[in-house]
């Protein structure tokens, strides 16, 4: 795991640009503390800031070059089958003067063309450039796993693993107010928008070619669905096939020349990778987080029982709500685009506390997105199956919207919910999706924001997120699925992962999201998915042998950090005096205040709602906007 960042000028007047990429790798220190470098050539320039996992040898440092000196590349990832590759690329007549997955990387370009793409199994973002047709070549991994933003205008063209190396290169910070809507709405700014303008992130499994100015975009991967298509396979077969597939995943994952782990929940997701991973690896190191003060969010002892039954090396992290709240500025002070996910937190801390003792980390991951895991799938299911019980929600849907609602009480939250549910159950899909990924309301995002919606732009944006869906009575769960695999899982899962492991200089692997697997998964009818019963249902039962039976028939709580009880105390002073003060939002000429003082006022009531995470995404972007905008 590492960072990349590197600048292609177009022309003279860019050229002063490559001047700023040693401080852009500086950015990008945490991600890769081992060594950096860069290579310069002409109107080109690559850096690299590396993380040593697999041939820690200071040969495998990058940029790296083939031995002709004609190829460059910089790479941020893991390519997992390179042992096999690196045999097919030996058997015609390549030498190889390194252990590790970079040179086969490489190797693989020179052989094989965009064409090798198709051959890598693992997660990636990388750029080779050709001195010879002084061409770059830029590529993102299939699910998007790891990060790639992309900064063009007339003049350049630069990349990067994180935001803070494009502002070290100089990009304009513009906000673009489209992205900045979504992100009132949905807590995160969904791909391929970032919060500046000109700034987009490379969408998974596309890749560019850049030669002198021409950019042109191509699109190797895509997740294969078609509803009309799906496996014949009966249940059973299909959970020996997940089996199959997991247990390889895993092993495959398991690859590292440093000490290696899990992040071990006590959910079936973790649960299934710790079990498959003991098959490998002896006396895996697992790790947990624990809430003192939350003890109906605490399921420590599920994770203990796990890691009793396959003897791994257990860690628990127990944590009050004091040390979560310490944490939370270190956490802010990393993030450099708005978002405002708060688990992020919880991540934060898990992350830095597993860097201490291991190096590489496994993690569930894209289990409940392939799955259905989600209580918001459990909700859709339910929605589109109809019955008395949603009939009756949805009939008593004004006794909810007018009864206290709160995220920090069991009761509120119930009444929060079924509020939601009632509302939604009534809406299309399209929109039905939309109402259940959001926090905010489409108006009062609007009402927020000083400048009117370009609503053409906005309507495309929630599109591209939306298009998977049919509104209509056709279509089945697996689209609500496919949808968060390109909205949600990248967007704030996979963002959240990677942004707080990196942080602290830890790789994540993630072995559900093994492209085969993610392939395998969409073949599935909805019915081996999820039931009246059962979430997760191939996933559970094709485990349910090996697993404690303690995990089965329980209910997920997740965990809620609790901002509610921040922003009316620690946070208070913060809010009202500095970043949401009348006078910082008249000077800064955003938002509008009355709107803001309307939802501080609802957070502060006795009927506090949603109040508390919609403050949260405003503190938090008003966090970011004063560390990058002034």
């Amino acid at each position: 795991m590492c960072g990349i960042a590197g600048i292609i000028a177009f022309n003279d007047k860019a050229n002063t640009y490559l001047d700023s990429l040693p401080d852009a790798i500086q950015c990008l220190k945490k991600r890769g503390p081992d060594s950096d470098g860069v290579f310069k050539h002409q109107r080109i320039a690559l850096g690299h800031s590396r993380l040593s996992i697999i041939d820690t040898s200071s040969g495998a440092n990058q940029p790296f070059s083939d031995t002709s000196g004609r190829y460059t590349v910089v790479f941020n990832g893991e390519i997992y089958n390179y042992a096999s590759l690196k045999q097919q690329l030996e058997a015609q007549g390549i030498t190889f003067i390194t252990n590790g997955d970079t040179e086969v990387l490489l190797y693989a370009y020179i052989h094989w063309g965009a064409a090798m793409l198709n051959k890598l199994n693992g997660f990636f973002a990388f750029a080779i450039y050709d001195k010879q047709t002084q061409t770059t070549f830029i590529a993102r991994d299939r699910i998007g796993i790891k990060p790639l933003l992309i900064f063009k205008d007339d003049d350049k063209l630069l990349f990067a693993s994180e935001m803070k190396a494009l502002l070290a290169m100089g990009i304009p910070r513009i906000i673009n107010q489209t992205a900045l809507y979504l992100y009132l709405q949905l807590s995160y700014i969904p791909p391929p928008y970032s919060i500046f303008k000109e700034v987009y992130k490379l969408k998974p499994g596309q890749y560019l070619l850049v030669q002198n100015k021409l950019v042109t975009t191509h699109t190797f991967y895509q997740i294969p669905y078609q509803a009309n298509q799906l496996s014949t396979q009966s249940y059973e077969q299909a959970q020996q096939q997940l089996v199959q597939l997991m247990e390889d995943s895993v092993k495959k994952r398991l690859v590292a020349d440093v000490p290696i782990g899990a992040f071990l929940s006590g959910g079936i997701d973790s649960s299934v990778i710790t079990a498959l991973a003991t098959k490998h690896h002896q006396h895996l190191h697992t790790f947990s987080i624990g809430y003192k003060d939350e003890p109906l969010f605490d399921e420590t002892k599920y994770a203990q029982l796990v890691a009793k039954q396959f003897k791994t090396n257990h860690t628990v992290f127990a944590l009050s709500n004091d040390d979560l709240f310490g944490n939370l500025f270190t956490m802010l002070d990393y993030i450099d685009e708005p978002f405002a996910d708060a688990s992020a937190l919880a991540v934060n801390i898990l992350s830095m506390h597993t860097a201490k003792k291991v190096k590489v980390a496994l993690s569930g991951d894209g289990g409940d997105e392939l799955f259905a895991g989600y209580n918001k799938h459990a909700a859709e299911w339910r929605a589109r199956q109809g019955g008395w019980a949603a009939r009756l929600v949805k009939w008593t849907g004004p006794v909810w919207a007018n009864l206290p609602q709160s995220r920090s009480s069991r009761l509120g939250n119930l009444v929060r919910q079924l509020n939601r549910f009632a509302s939604g159950v009534q809406l299309g899909h399209q929109q039905r999706y939309w109402q259940w990924a959001s926090l905010m309301s489409m108006q009062d995002a609007a009402n927020l924001l000083v400048r009117n919606i370009n609503q053409s732009q906005f309507l495309q944006a929630q599109n591209q997120q939306l298009q998977y869906i049919q509104n209509g009575q056709k279509g089945s769960l697996n689209e609500i699925l496919y949808a968060d695999m390109h909205g949600v899982l990248q967007g704030d899962m996979l963002t959240k992962t990677d942004s707080m492991s990196m942080a602290h200089s830890l790789e994540v692997r993630t072995p559900f999201l093994d492209h085969r697997l993610v392939n395998f998964a969409f073949t599935l009818p909805v019915s081996y998915k999820i039931n009246a019963q059962l979430k997760k249902r191939v996933l559970q039962d094709a485990f349910r042998q090996i697993l404690p039976t303690e995990l089965y028939n329980r209910p997920k709580h997740g965990f809620d950090v609790p901002l509610l009880k921040w922003l009316r105390k620690e946070l208070k002073e913060l809010l009202v005096k500095d970043l949401l003060s009348e006078d910082f939002i008249t000077a800064q000429g955003i938002f509008h205040y009355p709107a803001i003082q309307q939802l501080l006022q609802q957070l502060f009531s006795e009927n506090p709602g949603d109040a508390a995470a919609n403050v949260w995404t405003l503190l938090v972007f008003q966090y970011w906007w004063k560390r990058y905008l002034t």
